[in-house]
């Protein structure tokens, strides 16, 4: 029994290294690092909580985190409800449903940085063909460039668009594993396709959805590209989110100690965001089992 328990630490030791290398030695810097007064050409000068003092005190951080919660959450849950519908749409009969289900995993072969290009040229208020027809329509310009709430509108439209793919795929995956029998059973009893969605279809998905809430949770809260490429961050620091302060004080200040400080925020913020659904997903699938 010895013998195998050492052969079986013996056979995962190179991934715990590999993690401890990869993730435990540079979190343990950047927490050093986040307690330091750093820049380029300088020692680092140990300040104690002086960096995570100036952030919280720092009204740009704070509107920053008021831009990132907007954002992630119109997005996450923008993505769930679109998802969800599409999910149970193509779950059904649908014409030509390879085709529709092709374009809509479409976006995700697209790189961020050509999307954020391409919906820039079509956003541009002389040329842009979504601005050209909505004047067209009668509705008025986005105003993406000066007005900070049309900017967290196109924001969070864009990153819609470019992350659904990957929640359509979870949701999809999980209606069309829903026994079919529980659903005609429901029928028999008299349910509407309503009432079959709402008690059959929805509880046997929950813990897709919590997955999908999870990791869409966690890489919104990394949302960088969309806003820097799109607006970075202006007009005046408006529509700055976690991400982008982070590299502004990091890549354009030469602020590694505050950058440092933010990025274990950011880091913090995910954790618990994490552990919330974690502990959703082993109540629902483990401790209730």
């Amino acid at each position: 029994m010895y013998r195998l328990r050492l052969t079986h630490y013996l056979m995962i030791a190179p991934v715990q290294l590999m993690l401890i290398g990869v993730i435990f030695i540079p979190a343990l810097y950047l927490i050093w690092l986040s307690l330091t007064d750093y820049t380029y050409g300088v020692d680092p000068n140990f300040v104690g909580l002086d960096n995570y003092i100036f952030i919280f005190t720092d009204p740009v951080f704070w509107r920053s985190v008021v831009n990132t919660l907007i954002v992630v959450n119109a997005v996450v849950f923008g993505e769930l409800v679109i998802g969800l519908g599409l999910a149970v749409l193509m779950a059904g009969w649908v014409p030509g449903k390879r085709i529709v289900i092709s374009m809509l995993l479409m976006p995700y072969a697209i790189t961020e940085v050509t999307a954020v290009v391409m919906w820039r040229f079509m956003l541009e208020p002389d040329v842009g063909m979504i601005q050209w027809a909505l004047t067209n329509i009668g509705m008025s310009e986005i105003s993406w460039a000066i007005n900070r709430w049309d900017a967290l509108f196109v924001i969070s439209l864009l990153s819609i668009w470019l992350s659904l793919p990957f929640t359509f795929l979870i949701l999809y995956s999980a209606v069309t594993t829903v026994p079919k029998d529980l659903s005609e059973a429901a029928v028999v009893d008299g349910a509407n396709r309503f009432q079959n969605f709402l008690y059959v279809t929805l509880p046997t998905i929950t813990p897709a959805i919590l997955v999908a809430l999870m990791f869409r949770y966690i890489f919104a809260l990394r949302l960088f590209s969309e806003v820097w490429l799109l607006t970075e961050g202006g007009p005046a620091r408006l529509t700055e989110v976690l991400a982008v302060y982070l590299y502004r004080h990091g890549f354009r200040y030469q602020e590694f100690g505050v950058a440092a400080a933010a990025g274990w925020i950011l880091t913090i913020l995910s954790l618990i965001t994490a552990s919330y659904y974690l502990y959703q997903l082993y109540k629902r699938m483990f401790r209730d089992a």
